[in-house]
């Protein structure tokens, strides 16, 4: 874990509620697409996490919804502003076990960390697939990264506005893969469970007080015990999941 300034080079809008944020500063700390930071919003008591979209060598780029006065402050900040940042936290997701052709699964908030997933993946040899989900098209962001990455992408939409007409875990229903990645709401999860053909890996989120695992306010329950979603994930094995009836 490191903790250091980053200077704001760029905070835009993509759609009506998700923001792009491009930072410059140490990315040492970051070993896995995965992993999120916890950021020092101005005038807030507790940092906000927010998972790695993306990161090269001294740039960092997040993606985040609008969802409160934490994220409308942070919205408003300028480029040049600075943020205090904590990074490198979490475990990540393990390329290790994806295999020749593993499929990445992304719905709403939940897809910017594919987005480095999946130019390590290739950097790899693997041939991955993004299967992304919106509510409308107006919702849509990101799709054209994952294309000019080189990647093969499949989209469906609550309302049919754009590609297939449904939801994410529709797009699994005729592909073969090695693995599976995914990064959404957990509905969306317990659909993968009952769709997906191989074992796989799910992000979950949680409210945090520290973001390290020191307050144990994010705990969860799981087939292997308790485990803290910011310290021991916020990726975990589809095999550990317990799912509540």
């Amino acid at each position: 874990m490191n903790e250091g300034l980053y200077v704001i080079r760029e905070n835009r809008p993509l759609t009506r509620d998700m923001i792009l944020l491009r930072l410059e500063g140490d990315t040492s700390g970051l070993t896995n697409p995965g992993q999120f930071v916890n950021i020092r919003v101005p005038e807030k008591f507790l940092r906000r996490p927010i998972s790695v979209c993306d990161w090269r060598e001294g740039e960092l780029t997040l993606v985040y919804r609008v969802v409160g006065s934490g994220t409308a402050a942070l919205r408003d900040m300028r480029p040049g502003a600075e943020l205090d940042l904590l990074t490198g936290l979490g475990n990540g997701y393990n390329l290790g076990k994806a295999g020749p052709a593993p499929i990445l699964l992304g719905g709403g908030s939940g897809i910017p960390p594919l987005l480095g997933l999946c130019r390590r993946l290739l950097a790899l040899g693997a041939k991955p697939r993004v299967l992304l989900g919106y509510r409308t098209a107006a919702d849509a962001y990101l799709a054209g990264d994952f294309e000019a990455l080189g990647a093969e992408v499949h989209i469906a939409s609550d309302d049919g506005s754009l590609g297939l007409r449904g939801r994410v875990t529709d797009l699994m229903e005729n592909l073969e893969y090695s693995f599976f990645y995914a990064c959404g709401p957990e509905p969306m999860y317990r659909s993968i469970a009952r769709a997906a053909k191989t074992p796989g890996q799910y992000s979950f989120e949680a409210r945090m007080g520290c973001g390290f695992g020191a307050c144990m306010g994010c705990s969860c329950e799981t087939l292997a015990g308790t485990k803290r979603i910011c310290r021991d994930g916020p990726v975990m094995e589809s095999g550990e999941i317990k799912w509540e009836s």
